[in-house]
């Protein structure tokens, strides 16, 4: 259920809101909180950490909009503001938008272009928590451990967080940039840097869009994993997202000729989850390991541009979803067997 805020000393305002809105409220899709002016809003923010939107006037008593906005800054909430006021003049729009303001809708509200808004202002919400909880999932706290994280943790905290391993049933994604080797050995670094970083920034979009989450960054190439209900054509779905978006990527902006592919190796099943490193360095990687990891990489070596590969008992789980041919077997390292595998069409 989104919670919402509203800050607006208008006393209809609050009648007409859920009035409008009543069908979401009784089905617990969106919970209203009221605030006659931008003092109170702020002792609600204050006491409502999980409050997503806040629709707020710029015209109140004690503290107006912009100021309310301000404050919201210095809270460092997640929660995203929309102006709601007569006051449409570009100045105040500017204003509040250097503020911080997500959006602004002009009163007499438009109660149809209103909920469109907060829908969309909800989704973007979503879209920040998903991040943060990505981020959390590649747990950087572990990848460093130096004295600067042991200041957030007591010694047994510390201990069982850092020993801290399990078992668990995921899928392995490995998708790596084709040819793009060739582009670090005759440009100049900062273009290949931000030209990767680009490319990245495309495949991590998709893994979070599907609720995966990136364990690494290997060169040019990226290291996803996927948990949950569904999660190997999740990965397939993000996979041929990447691959859709990756070529057809613009490079008119780009410095470098270059037409971007992706090769991709994808195996689902058990793999070991926990810190792996030097504790004696403090340096760990909290990673997966395991026959799983191992294939999905092979799999991605063995990928020409453009194709994405599954092991054949992956295929087994999904081929009645997605469009797949065989390829021929597959010679891996340190495997004595050729391997069976198959292309994802779509």
């Amino acid at each position: 259920m989104a919670k919402i805020l509203v800050a607006d000393d208008e006393a209809d305002l609050e009648a007409l809101i859920k009035q409008k809105f009543r069908k979401e409220i009784r089905e617990n899709t969106y919970e209203f909180i009221f605030a006659a002016n931008g003092n109170e809003a702020l002792k609600k923010l204050q006491q409502e950490n999980e409050i997503d939107v806040l629709l707020s006037d710029i015209n109140m008593p004690e503290m107006d909009g912009l100021t309310l906005l301000s404050k919201l800054n210095d809270l460092k909430l997640l929660t995203k503001a929309v102006i709601v006021s007569a006051y449409g003049d570009m100045e105040n729009i500017r204003i509040a938008m250097n503020r911080g303001a997500f959006d602004f809708v002009c009163k007499p509200v438009n109660f149809q272009d209103l909920g469109i808004t907060i829908q969309k202002t909800l989704e973007y919400v979503s879209q920040l928590h998903k991040t943060l909880d990505a981020i959390k999932e590649n747990n950087i706290l572990k990848l460093y451990v130096d004295k600067t994280v042991l200041n957030f943790m007591n010694g047994r905290e510390f201990e069982t967080q850092l020993m801290a391993n399990e078992t668990i049933e995921a899928t392995v994604v490995f998708i790596d940039i084709s040819g793009f080797t060739a582009i670090t050995e005759k440009e100049p670094a900062d273009v290949v840097v931000k030209l990767l970083n680009k490319y990245f920034d495309i495949m991590v979009k998709e893994i979070i869009a599907q609720d995966g989450y990136v364990d690494k960054f290997i060169g040019d190439a990226i290291l996803a994993v996927f948990k949950g209900n569904f999660h190997l054509d999740r990965a397939i779905d993000a996979s041929l997202a990447v691959r859709k978006n990756i070529e057809e990527s613009e490079q008119n902006s780009s410095p470098v000729s270059f037409h971007p592919m992706v090769s991709v190796g994808i195996d689902s099943g058990e793999m070991i989850s926990g810190n792996i490193g030097s504790a004696q360095l403090r340096r760990l990687d909290y990673t997966v390991i395991g026959d799983v990891v191992n294939t999905a990489q092979r799999l991605q070596d063995a990928a020409k541009p453009g194709q994405i590969l599954i092991s054949e008992q992956s295929w087994n789980k999904v081929k009645e979803s997605f469009n797949c041919k065989p390829v021929d077997h597959i010679k891996m390292k340190n495997k004595s067997k050729s391997f069976m595998a198959y292309e994802v069409l779509d």
